[in-house]
């Protein structure tokens, strides 16, 4: 726990209820997963106490269509992955399977869920990554399709590109999410927002924390869309993307009430801007920094823009689902 950086105040709220809390499986299987799509009309296939741990098993985003165009042998493929692709035929408009919905008991509309984020595990040694025509931030450039293979190896932490050329790992889940309100159907899994969903945010790797405004009672928190690391941008559409088991605990905070997804790591604090324009992202993720900096830091409003603009750092998180994001990163030691 100490490698996650965790508050006083949090870690004591573990450690009351850590007796009582439990650890969930929740494997790869087709009756976990619904495939492109957050929807309160889903039913939830785990229930857990705040405080809980569940290790979740997702299937890579696109399926078995992505690892083929990629040349992956089906023998290389998880027995898992192939009976949720034979299975789930009812998808779309999105192309991630994602693993839930998991009801979060006591999460009520106006609450936060806090996910805290505490490991990975790949479920096979390779990923995939590419493009596709029509997709990404040049596809005029590139107006056909390539997939490639790229050999993962977790012991050394590192996936190569090709002989020579190795990457770091840093594995996340692109899409974690809650259901929209209830008057929301079927919302596609590809555009972030209010509910999160495919935030493609990089910096929510293990040791990180995420933080959801509860939409519908339970919240419904799904999970999906592997990726064993990512540029900012992810400009093609893809980051490295696999098949992982994640392991995250869920806390439901009363009384913390947030209108869009912020994030937090050992070393950041983090608001979000999700908007089909990087300029009103750009506004978004800033606005959203100016109340975390009047809520939690006890600064007058013009203070904390005058303050961002000497302090905080803008990144593109993604420039390729529609919706596209910002991320505003602030050192947390600015204040220690």
């Amino acid at each position: 726990m100490t490698r996650l950086a965790l508050t006083r105040m949090g870690f004591a709220l573990i450690a009351a209820g850590w007796a009582s809390a439990e650890t969930h499986e929740l494997k790869l299987s087709p009756a976990n997963v619904h495939w492109g799509y957050y929807d309160a009309g889903v039913k939830p296939v785990l229930k857990v106490a705040s405080g809980d741990t569940v290790r979740v098993e997702t299937m890579v985003a696109g399926g078995m269509e992505r690892l083929r165009l990629a040349g992956v042998p089906d023998g290389d493929i998880p027995e898992s992955l192939k009976q949720v692709e034979r299975t789930v035929t009812d998808r779309g408009p999105g192309v991630h399977p994602l693993t839930g919905p998991i009801y979060v008991e006591g999460a009520e509309i106006g609450d936060v869920l806090e996910v805290r984020i505490l490991g990975f595990e790949f479920l096979h040694n390779f990923g995939v990554t590419g493009f596709r025509p029509g997709s990404g931030t040049l596809p005029d450039e590139f107006p056909y399709a390539r997939f490639k293979r790229i050999p993962i190896d977790p012991a050394a932490g590192t996936a190569e590109f090709r002989p020579g050329l190795k990457l770091k790992l840093a594995p996340f889940f692109g899409s974690i999410g809650v259901a929209a309100p209830s008057i929301v159907h079927r919302l596609s899994s590809g555009p972030p927002g209010v509910h999160a969903g495919n935030l493609d945010n990089k910096e929510l790797v293990a040791g990180s924390i995420l933080y959801l405004p509860v939409h519908v009672p339970g919240a419904l928190i799904s999970l999906g869309d592997g990726h064993g690391l990512q540029g900012d941008g992810e400009v093609t559409v893809t980051a490295l993307e696999t098949s992982l088991r994640g392991t995250v605990q869920i806390f439901v905070r009363k009384g913390k009430q947030i209108r869009w997804p912020r994030a937090e790591t050992p070393t950041h604090f983090i608001t979000m801007g999700l908007h089909p324009d990087l300029d009103e992202a750009a506004r978004m993720a800033t606005r959203e920094m100016i109340d975390f900096l009047v809520a939690e830091k006890g600064m007058s409003r013009d203070d904390a823009y005058i303050f961002s603009s000497l302090a905080v750092d803008l990144r593109v998180t993604q420039l390729v689902d529609d919706t596209k994001g910002i991320h505003a990163m602030l050192l947390k030691s600015l204040f220690q």
